[in-house]
């Protein structure tokens, strides 16, 4: 569990409440349906606009990376790699095949079995550079769509501010209709600046940087079966990963 982002939510959200409250007013006027059928309906409608059903999908399957936080043990990849490097110098990498079927991660099946298949190391950077941009593409696409949520939902309150006020110029001889059109204008607005500012740019950024870490754990183990692939000393190549050792996040 991430708490850091559970603390942030609280605080974010309460900080807010506090302060109308010690300023004397009242939360339930932040209450309003209408504004939050404006606000977050548009948002949601123009975001399924921009992206295709596999993006979106992708992006509320990763929505659980901001509370559960995986994170890799990075000493512990490092010191299969190690084991793997000795393994190959001993028994050759061949000797490597039996360790394949132990892995659930696809791309440590994959790396194992281009260095049993006796690929160049060149060939191998190749393959594995192209699997990790191209995952790494892919989540940051799915990052994009909370992106684009937070740039919508203040537009969205907006226009939800500027319908509340045409509520009230229509009913201006209706003093008893004021209030409700002045009440939906500007909580739409808070509504729409607020998710944005607390909700959908901070999930966007959190999420983008646990793929930059995904992805930094993936060159490390890429870095380290190039040197197996290329006879490197195993503790020269340990000493070499040793820089990769500030936390990453799985899949």
């Amino acid at each position: 569990m991430d708490i850091l982002s559970i603390a942030g939510i609280l605080v974010g959200v309460g900080a807010i409440l506090l302060g109308i409250i010690l300023d004397g007013g009242d939360i339930d006027s932040l209450v309003n349906v209408p504004a939050l059928i404006i606000v977050f309906g548009g948002t949601l409608g123009a975001t399924l606009l921009q992206f295709p059903p596999a993006v979106f999908v992708r992006s509320v399957k990763m929505l659980s990376w901001v509370l559960i936080s995986k994170q890799v043990d990075l000493s512990a990849q490092i010191d299969k790699v190690i084991y793997w490097s000795h393994l190959a110098r001993k028994e050759g990498l061949l000797g490597l095949e039996n360790a394949i079927p132990d892995e659930k991660d696809p791309f440590i099946k994959k790396s194992l079995q281009l260095l049993v298949d006796g690929n160049e190391s060149d060939a191998i950077r190749n393959i594995l550079d192209l699997d990790i941009d191209a995952k790494e593409s892919t989540a940051l696409q799915a990052v994009g769509l909370y992106e684009a949520m937070g740039g919508y939902a203040p537009t969205i309150g907006i226009l939800g501010a500027v319908m509340g006020l045409i509520h009230v110029m229509q009913n201006l001889t209706n003093p008893e209709l004021l209030g409700e059109g002045i009440a939906t204008a500007f909580v739409a607005t808070i509504y729409g600046v607020g998710s944005a500012n607390l909700v959908f740019l901070p999930i966007a950024n959190k999420l983008k940087s646990h793929v930059f870490a995904l992805t930094q754990a993936k060159e490390m183990l890429a870095e380290g079966i190039i040197s197996i692939a290329e006879g490197e000393n195993p503790r020269n190549i340990k000493l070499k990963l040793g820089g990769y050792l500030n936390g990453a996040y799985k899949d």
